[in-house]
């Protein structure tokens, strides 16, 4: 077995640990493999190990992966999970299947009119920002319901979500309270009508207390590809 196949063993039994302990079913959790800055080689070892669907953070790295790995292109699921700017939205449209940054309803209204009509609606999240951190993309909590019911209007895309990154936090509980905002906001949401399925939160260090929160997709990177230089 591989590193970077027994990594992915290693974390997948972290989300069975955590979904029994939250009283969960293991298989109401993604794995997002989140695999800026590493090769793709590693991401085709990651493939060949089972893994199907990829963030990346950069517009620009993430093609070049697309192309490297184009005979994979109908197993792999490509997500753009970075803070996305006006320019970079056509290629995005045009390529990736998942946006999980959407923060302001001109980025959605950009990638709903450059998304292709031949491809499948892009599947969309919105960023939220849940503890009004200074320097994190997303749109402000109370602003978010306003932002969902716009971008479900929109054609070629699909609402599927929220993604959160909070501010660090000390311990299981604090990690889980500030998780507790987002899946407060991701009620919200879905009490209005809006469908949503997916709560995208929880990452290498805090992945318990995400799924403890309710957390459907949860982004790894350092846990499964090592540590970024």
């Amino acid at each position: 077995m591989t590193m970077i196949a027994n990594k992915l063993q290693q974390v997948q039994a972290r989300i069975v640990t955590a979904c029994t302990a939250a009283g969960r079913d293991p298989a109401s959790v993604r794995l997002l493999a989140v695999s800026k800055t590493f090769p793709a080689e590693a991401l085709r070892e990651a493939h060949e190990a089972g893994q199907r669907a990829f963030g990346e953070n950069y517009v620009q790295e993430g093609l070049a992966k697309i192309d490297m790995l184009t005979d994979l292109r109908d197993e792999i699921e490509w997500h753009c999970i970075g803070p996305l700017q006006s320019n970079k939205t056509r290629p995005v449209a045009e390529r990736f299947d998942w946006v999980h940054s959407i923060d302001r309803l001109k980025i959605a209204e950009r990638l709903s009119e450059q998304r292709p009509a031949g491809l499948a609606p892009l599947q969309v999240c919105l960023q939220v920002n849940v503890d009004r951190g200074a320097n994190k993309s997303g749109v402000a909590a109370e602003e978010a319901l306003d932002l969902a019911q716009a971008v479900a209007k929109l054609p070629r895309l699909k609402l599927r979500g929220l993604m959160a990154i909070p501010e660090p936090a000390e311990g299981f509980q604090a990690q889980r309270e500030l998780f507790l905002r987002a899946a407060a906001v991701f009620a919200q949401i879905r009490a209005d009508g809006i469908a949503l399925d997916v709560l995208s939160m929880g990452m290498s260090a805090d992945l318990e207390a995400a799924i403890a929160a309710g957390s459907t997709m949860v982004r790894i990177g350092t846990a499964i590809f090592g540590g970024r230089g």
